[in-house]
């Protein structure tokens, strides 16, 4: 719930959970500042009408840079930050270089504005993932439990471990309250970057009536971003409330093998039976977690079922398109 005096600052807010974690609080009437390069918010725009995206006040800067942030979180009198900026997949392994200092240092960064603006800051939270466990069968059978060993097989987890190890550490030695969770298959409007996009490109593209093949098969855990989105915002308001900080947890929501995507789909259109496939290979990520961690630190979460979120993914793509507000080419491409 909403306190009076709240005022959010996003961090990569441009990107897809930054878009609806924007939309949720403006949705309340929550102050919202945007904190990002320099860019067009056209994710904000498929979600946003133009009367909620005038609401956001936008703050271009690179999250590298210190002085920059602080700044920025001081002037707007932030009580809570979401910190979802950083470089995906295949970014990382692209420019390593960069990707560390995007990862590594933006989460540096922003745990110490929390330290030296503990007055201020109540809760900060901020996007590990689940590319720091290994493959299904790293782990023993059923769900991933919550102490489960971290063995990111990428850059890009391994970046995020560091995160999470540096959030242990902060809390420990200054007291400062930042908490990780872990998305694993984020799905939905504005989710169009990233290894893990195609099964909501491939609802996009069916919406419009288009073919489409996934780039990997296999179960993993999907969620909505709207539904994660929410998950960011609770866990901030629970560190504000006295949840302790430190810690990263995994995310639940709906475990699926992209056959069950794929049917959920052709449900919403079975004009396009058949023409929406995928590559047999999984990717390496577990394929069921123990969310009881997470909600025993913030409190119960909602998941939508699965075929209610591709549902309103591909109602939500075809109003866009012709809205003019989301650009088929680029969702799909």
């Amino acid at each position: 719930m909403a306190n009076g005096d709240e005022r959010f600052l996003i961090t990569g807010a441009l990107g897809c959970i930054g878009a609806w974690v924007c939309k949720r609080l403006t949705d309340e009437g929550v102050p919202v500042v945007a904190y990002d390069l320099p860019g067009e918010p056209r994710r904000l725009r498929a979600i946003m009408a133009e009367t909620a995206l005038a609401k956001v006040r936008y703050v271009a800067g690179d999250i590298t840079d210190a002085e920059a942030f602080e700044r920025a979180v001081a002037e707007h009198g932030i009580t809570h930050v979401v910190h979802l900026a950083g470089l995906q997949v295949p970014f990382v392994r692209a420019e390593p270089v960069r990707g560390a200092a995007v990862n590594v240092v933006g989460t540096a960064v922003v745990l110490e504005t929390a330290k030296r603006l503990a007055g201020q800051i109540r809760g900060t939270v901020f996007a590990s993932t689940i590319g720091v466990y290994g493959a299904a069968d790293a782990y023993p059978p059923g769900p991933l439990a919550h102490d489960a060993p971290l063995r990111p097989p990428t850059l890009y987890g391994v970046t995020k471990q560091a995160n999470e190890g540096y959030a242990r550490i902060y809390w420990h030695d200054h007291g400062v309250r930042a908490l990780g969770l872990r998305p694993a298959f984020v799905y939905g409007p504005g989710r169009d970057q990233g290894v893990s996009a195609t099964p909501t490109k491939a609802m996009v593209a069916a919406a419009l009536g288009r073919p489409y093949r996934v780039s990997f098969g296999g179960r993993a855990v999907y969620q909505h971003a709207d539904d994660v989105a929410a998950a960011f915002v609770q866990a901030a308001r629970a560190l504000a409330n006295g949840a302790p900080g430190g810690e990263t947890y995994t995310l639940g929501g709906t475990s699926a093998d992209l056959a069950q995507i794929v049917a959920a789909i052709e449900a919403v259109a079975p004009e396009m039976a058949g023409q929406i496939t995928f590559d047999p290979d999984p990717m390496a990520v577990p394929e069921d977690v123990d969310d009881a961690p997470v909600e025993r630190a913030i409190g119960p979460l909602s998941w939508r079922p699965l075929q209610d979120g591709v549902r309103d993914t591909m109602e939500q793509a075809r109003a866009a398109v012709t809205a003019g507000t989301l650009d088929p080419e680029r969702a799909i491409s």
